[in-house]
């Protein structure tokens, strides 16, 4: 089944709660209203010749001029091998999107990842806490307005450009590669002074 044919089931189905197919570089896409995505991603996983049985990946994007975070779901179906990416948009001052952890069990890691990174609230979510970061990490690092704060309980979080690092590494290579230097021409014993 092709993405469009998919796309058309799903319009037919949810009407204007789902958006029309954009035109992506790759992959089309639909966005999917928020309050309805359990629902439409409940439909695709359990309707007879949709069957996406995998959440292949969740992610976010943020778009600060646009005040939106989107959450995008990259959905594949094993068996009928055909696949759709959903958005979902969410205001970026506080964005909260419901969990689709109850459809599929790999949402709950992918979740917790973007609400660690971009800080999405998800509420139903079953133990939503950051996953990478510590705890008491202040801000979301890939929103595009993070600031480094410079470290974590005195521990460093800047480094050299690693280019530098590179460059080091290539020149000591060059070293060691080089030819060693030709011996010192043996020096001619002096001659015995007559007395």
């Amino acid at each position: 089944m092709t993405t469009q044919e998919i796309h058309e089931r799903l319009k037919a189905r949810f009407g204007d709660d789902v958006g029309p197919l954009g035109e992506a570089k790759i992959d089309p896409f639909a966005v999917v209203k928020r309050e309805r995505i359990v629902e439409v991603c409940r439909h695709l996983k359990t309707e007879a010749g949709l069957d996406f049985d995998f959440l292949e990946d969740l992610t976010a994007l943020d778009w600060p001029k646009r005040n939106v975070i989107e959450v995008v779901y990259h959905l594949l179906s094993y068996r009928h091998r055909h696949s759709i990416v959903l958005k979902v948009e969410a205001a970026r001052g506080a964005p909260t999107v419901p969990t689709v952890e109850g459809v599929w069990k790999t949402a709950n890691w992918f979740e917790r990842e973007v609400y660690d990174l971009f800080g999405v609230d998800f509420p139903g979510h079953p133990d939503l806490r950051r996953i990478m970061l510590p705890d008491d990490w202040v801000g979301h690092p890939l929103r595009k307005d993070y600031q480094e704060a410079g470290g974590w309980h005195g521990i460093g979080n800047e480094r050299e450009n690693p280019l530098v690092e590179l460059r080091r590494l290539d020149e000591k290579r060059k070293a060691e590669k080089a030819p060693p230097a030709p011996p010192a021409p043996p020096v001619p014993p002096s001659a015995p002074e007559k007395a």
